[in-house]
């Protein structure tokens, strides 16, 4: 009882120390409420202070609320003096772009950054209102700023946000010019924002400049580019931002390029913090996209894309044999898009990561294009080869694709939609479909059929748990096969890769949201160009692969 009450002293005592340094009186009185709940909120009060977000390679995410433990104008304001200090260490010139999405207290949040730095005597150009991540890391490349801040949370729940740091040329090198931070940049910066004083001597400059729609057109005059000028452009399109900020971009891209505005689902077209019409806002959850495949299948449309809220994702749905729709994996999409460039004669480097397909190793060894493979994440995506190759293309399964790495260092829903357009465009005027393509490559290469075991958690200490017994007792057998390779990556990464000469299946745990994922993946061969019946074996075996996974991790 003695230690219990001692502990909560402590707990008071660092809730009273934030509170002297809190700039923000609405997170103030939020803290000063759970206090007064003492001693019943203790179990809060102690997750507030847990410790403080960490700044990682994707920089900050985490709850809207008062503490160390959250995201909030005192975090914000810590990580932003940080960053600046440690760009001033760099030695580094030039101003810090920043853009922000329509998320709680995202403005906020940006403004707050920009006060940071022009008090810090560092010029701060803020994007004119919420826009997608990749204007941002656009914007970075384009104005020659000397990094970027994006204050977003993707597709993150609603009571969420986040702070990702992109870096110029001066810093990233031409390879991570507008590109995410690596290692030692996010240790660098979180050393400097750990040694930030009192928040009451960080000095607040104005709110830097605002910048024009300009840059928007800018941007989306590049994206419109990606497209061939003279291809087809008969194609009826359904589209959903879910309430996210991609949509006046977009629309703006397919008007630009000459393509028909799509059909918008009216319920999610504006941005929406609360997004009310779906329990989580992400294209890949279940039930995400209910309204979009409505909308196109009442309109008749050929093809449905979605973005996620940053408009960074793009997801697309088919109409299937039996007349309803499916979502595209992002595997599918990553295959079809590579296969489209390389079609069109686009050579250089392709590249994806150690939990995608396997289908573009195997289309660039069959038609003699440079390949490379990374972990998980567009910050390593995007600095495949190491330059001895120009990167062309790159994809992860987790619906990410760049296109256009010259216009974009990062994933971009927005000109992956406008190239996915294209490509269901030609294949129309020849009277095929995406679905015809992919079976087409299944026809040549075998059927890719790829899932995901996806294990949510309240307790982190059950991924911890998960990934000590897949190494502590790993399987030696997957579908009755042996594996014949077992790869554990630490301590360069938490990832355990299992495969066998036909089955492949990686385990390590979200970077972004509490879960466990299992990456898996069957190749099936297509005999005698049955690749119903090839995809028909391939999804019993992924099925059984599942199990089995779900098995070796004590589910």
């Amino acid at each position: 009882m003695a230690a219990e009450t001692t502990d909560l002293d402590e707990l008071r005592e660092q809730a009273r120390r934030w509170l002297d340094d809190d700039p923000d009186p609405a997170s103030r009185d939020e803290l000063r409420a759970v206090l007064d709940e003492l001693p019943a909120s203790a179990r809060e009060l102690a997750d507030r202070f847990a410790g403080p977000l960490s700044f990682g390679t994707a920089g900050l995410r985490g709850p809207l609320r008062a503490g160390p433990n959250g995201m909030n104008l005192a975090v914000v304001t810590q990580a932003a003096a940080g960053l600046v200090n440690w760009l001033a260490d760099q030695g580094a010139t030039g101003p810090l772009v920043i853009g922000y999405d329509a998320r709680y207290g995202s403005r906020a949040f940006a403004e707050r950054t920009a006060q940071v730095a022009t008090g810090a005597g560092r010029p701060a150009l803020l994007l004119p209102r919420p826009l997608p991540t990749p204007v941002l890391a656009y914007a970075v490349r384009h104005l020659g700023a000397v990094a970027g801040v994006m204050v977003t949370a993707s597709h993150n729940p609603p009571q969420d946000n986040g702070y990702k740091v992109y870096l110029g040329a001066q810093l990233g090198g031409e390879l991570g010019a507008g590109a995410q931070i690596v290692p030692p940049a996010d240790a660098g910066i979180e050393a400097a924002i750990r040694s930030v004083g009192p928040l009451t001597q960080v000095p607040l400059g104005p709110a830097g400049e605002v910048l024009g729609d300009d840059l928007v057109a800018s941007y989306v005059e590049r994206a419109a580019a990606v497209i061939a000028p003279d291809g087809p452009r008969d194609l009826k399109v359904a589209y959903t931002p879910l309430h996210g900020v991609g949509a006046s971009v977009l629309t703006a891209a397919f008007a630009r390029a000459g393509l028909a505005i799509p059909g918008m689902v009216p319920e999610q077209a504006e941005p929406d913090p609360a997004f009310p019409t779906v329990n989580f806002p992400n294209p890949e959850e279940p039930g995400a996209v209910d309204k979009l495949v409505a909308l196109a299948d009442s309109t008749g449309a050929d093809v449905a894309i979605a973005n996620d809220p940053d408009a960074d994702r793009c997801a697309v749905a088919v109409r299937d044999a039996g007349g309803g729709w499916r979502m595209l994996r992002g595997d599918e999409v990553g295959a079809l898009l590579a296969d489209h460039l390389m079609r069109r004669g686009v050579r250089g480097l392709y590249a994806t990561t150690i939990v995608s397909s396997s289908l573009l190793r195997a289309m660039c060894a069959a038609r003699g294009l440079p390949y490379d493979e990374t972990l998980t994440g567009f910050k390593w995506i995007v600095r495949a080869g190491g330059g001895a190759e120009p990167l062309v293309f790159g994809y992860e399964e987790a619906l990410g694709y760049c296109v256009a790495p010259d216009h974009v260092r990062d994933k971009d829903g927005i000109t992956a939609a406008l190239m996915v357009a294209e490509l269901a465009a030609g294949l129309k005027a020849q009277g095929r479909t995406l679905t015809d393509r992919l079976d087409e490559l299944a026809a040549e290469f075998g059927v890719h059929h790829t899932d995901q075991l996806s294990v949510r958690v309240e307790d982190l200490r059950m991924i911890a748990g998960m990934m000590t017994r897949i190494r502590a007792a790993t399987p030696r057998t997957l579908l009755g096969q042996p594996v014949t390779e077992s790869t554990d990556l630490l301590p360069e990464a938490d990832v355990v890769i299992l495969r066998t000469e036909a089955a492949r299946a990686v385990i390590r745990p979200s970077g972004t949201e509490p879960k466990l994922k299992a990456y898996l993946e069957v190749v099936e061969p297509v005999a005698d160009g049955d690749v119903a019946a090839a995809r028909q074996r391939a999804t019993a075996a992924v099925a059984a692969l599942r199990a089995e996974t779900a098995t070796a991790l004590g589910l």
